[in-house]
């Protein structure tokens, strides 16, 4: 892997107790300065200690890291579990020598149990020894879950000051469906920006990546987003100029490339799906149907069998609650046109797209033809290896 690293970042990972020995569970971002910083997180009623944590803390627009753990979500844990989680963030602010109010939290894994808090306080310490430039592929490894693989990306961006450089951590692969989904993304770049570009940038990146994936159609407690800017490139990013936008089709092109490793990563996947909905009458309708029908169990089940059954999908759009004329829609699958007028075209197009399902990554284009708004959502297929997963998380 090539070495990454954005000026004025420290990462790095290690165990620290929460998961059984030798699985890093414990990760700290860290800027020698401090940071512009906005978040987006769960929508979910039910919201775990760290996320309460940052939606009172993220308002001050400023940070100087992250501490971030898994194997443990304090989520559902009372009273109890926001003081971890402030002990934990009052215990990196002293080990890393920043000032109090200077860091955010993030937590992953089973819901409902308490931190082992005296456990992360006492590994902190080590752990900011051990943080590194080029610390990032530890940070990444230390918050996956049930996730295959770290996801980490580094790439950088010539404005007309400079370079600038932006590095994004995620882990997720179960419980996805935003808004947003069980899943941690981290954005740190060292460009010059204020707060609310930084923010606009950020919720439109979101809104086009981690909004329009889903797994299994289930809302985390536990959502969070943060992207950080520290401004240790000296490349000053004013909005409204060709290098705003430049930079934030960078963050959106970061985020959509996190999003997809997360759901190439899903449970139990054996197939990466693009669904496309086209011809709707409103964004909103085109993102509903699109939504209906990369959750349907019915149709991730086909998918998974390499079964191009197009009458599950003309069902899911039905109760979809969107706008069309059942009469006029089309359906490709994989590139071959198996419904059109509502029909079928014949079993030979049906043949040939059940040999193109046999493929890992496949698409799904529906066409309602009636309006002018489009959208795409990345899905999985349903594998008998997603229960046996889901069934024994805890165990």
């Amino acid at each position: 892997m090539v070495a990454v690293r954005v000026e004025g970042f420290r990462a790095g990972g290690m165990w620290a107790g929460i998961k059984k020995r030798g699985k890093k569970d414990l990760a700290l971002i860290l800027s020698d300065r401090e940071c512009t910083a906005c978040g987006v997180f769960t929508q979910n009623t039910v919201k775990a200690a760290p996320v309460e944590f940052d939606l009172k803390r993220i308002t001050r627009g400023v940070s100087r890291g992250i501490v971030i753990n898994s194997g443990c979500a304090n989520a559902c844990t009372g009273k109890e579990g926001l003081e971890d989680t402030k002990l934990i963030v009052r215990a990196a602010e002293r080990a890393a020598g920043v000032p109090a109010g200077s860091l955010l939290v993030a937590s992953t894994g089973v819901i409902g149990e308490r931190l082992p808090a005296n456990r992360i306080v006492d590994a902190l310490p080590r752990l900011v020894s051990k943080l590194s430039a080029h610390g990032w592929l530890d940070c990444a490894e230390a918050i996956m879950t049930t996730d295959t693989h770290p996801k980490l990306l580094h790439t950088s961006i010539e404005l007309s000051e400079g370079k600038v450089n932006m590095v994004g951590v995620a882990k997720g692969a179960g419980m996805i469906e935003p808004s947003m989904a069980t899943m941690l993304a981290f954005v740190l770049t060292d460009a010059d920006i204020g707060r609310a570009p930084l923010e606009r940038a950020l919720r439109k990146a979101v809104d086009g990546s981690f909004n329009a994936i889903t797994v299994d159609g289930e809302m985390s407690t536990n959502d969070t987003v943060i992207a950080l800017a520290n401004g240790a490139s000296g490349v000053r990013i004013r909005k409204n100029t060709d290098d705003y936008r430049l930079f934030s089709e960078l963050l959106s092109e970061v985020a959509t490339e996190l999003a997809t490793m997360i759901v190439r990563d899903g449970e139990g996947a054996t197939k990466f799906v693009e669904v496309e909905l086209k011809g709707a009458k409103t964004l909103e309708e085109a993102r509903r149907g699109a939504k209906k029908v990369a959750n349907s169990l019915l149709v991730k089940t086909a998918l998974f069998g390499e079964d191009p059954n197009w009458g599950r999908i003309m069902a899911t759009l039905g109760a979809a609650g969107i706008r069309f004329d059942p009469e006029k829609v089309a359906i490709d699958v994989c590139g071959i046109r198996i419904v059109e007028g509502g029909l079928a075209t014949g079993k030979d197009k049906e043949r040939q797209a059940k040999r193109r399902l046999k493929r890992k990554e496949i698409d799904i284009s529906i066409d309602l033809k009636a309006g002018s708004s489009s959208t795409k959502v990345w899905t999985t297929d349903l594998s008998y290896d997603y229960v046996k997963i889901n069934a024994s998380y805890r165990s």
